[in-house]
């Protein structure tokens, strides 16, 4: 299994996550090549297990995002046909290491340690496009801390489609049966600490329950 994940892919989070002088980067990104990263599939969080806060950088930010498991093994999948590729959505957390984030960016080095380090991926309980009710470009999803709302999101938002995303990996890589793809994540983005409390949402449905040590 392996996990791919989907960068800039909301206008408003570029916006936050870039200073002034990088804001050019949202024109570069719509319409234009889509920012795809990999995780490890020892990045994901094992179910009932918090999610423990590491020791190698200062600041761990959350990042709420829906994540799509492929269905099916597909290579050079069409768009069109993209959507015969997934049944099952979640709402999941990319965490990043961001104060490390930020030197490797500024060295023009790899993103790995920032974003795929053990325990970076955290996925709520799966549900079928069937129970989800509305077209997958049409969720709303959003993430409470402490038991207040710090994060939401609508897919309508996303500068490339779910099926945009799924055609543009599979050039690339061939996706198999049980791989993931975090779709990018909205404006919002915060840092967590020991002890504190994630819930995430698709509506009202609350698919993820994680907590911080």
């Amino acid at each position: 299994m392996k996990i791919l994940a989907v960068g800039m892919n909301y206008a408003e989070h570029i916006e936050e996550i870039h200073n002034k002088e990088h804001q050019n980067s949202l024109l570069s990104v719509k319409g234009k090549e889509i920012v795809l990263f990999s995780k490890f599939d020892s990045s994901i969080i094992q179910p009932g297990k918090p999610f423990f806060v590491p020791d190698f950088a200062e600041r761990f930010d959350y990042e709420t995002e829906i994540v799509v498991k492929i269905a099916h093994v597909g290579k050079d999948i069409s768009e069109r046909f993209a959507h015969r590729y997934y049944n099952e959505l979640t709402v999941g957390i990319d965490f990043t290491a961001r104060d490390l984030q930020n030197h490797l960016r500024a060295e023009g080095m790899p993103w790995e340690c920032c974003k795929s380090f053990d325990g970076s991926a955290a996925l709520g309980k799966f549900i079928t496009k069937e129970e989800l009710g509305c077209d997958v470009q049409d969720i709303h999803f959003h993430m409470d801390m402490n038991g207040e709302r710090r994060q939401t999101g609508h897919t309508a938002d996303m500068i490339h489609s779910i099926d945009q995303i799924i055609a543009y990996a599979s050039r690339f890589f061939t996706l198999k049966t049980g791989d993931l793809i975090f779709t990018g994540t909205p404006s919002g983005i915060g840092q967590v600490k020991e002890g504190d409390r994630i819930e995430g949402f698709i509506g009202d449905r609350k698919l993820l329950d994680l907590r911080i040590k």
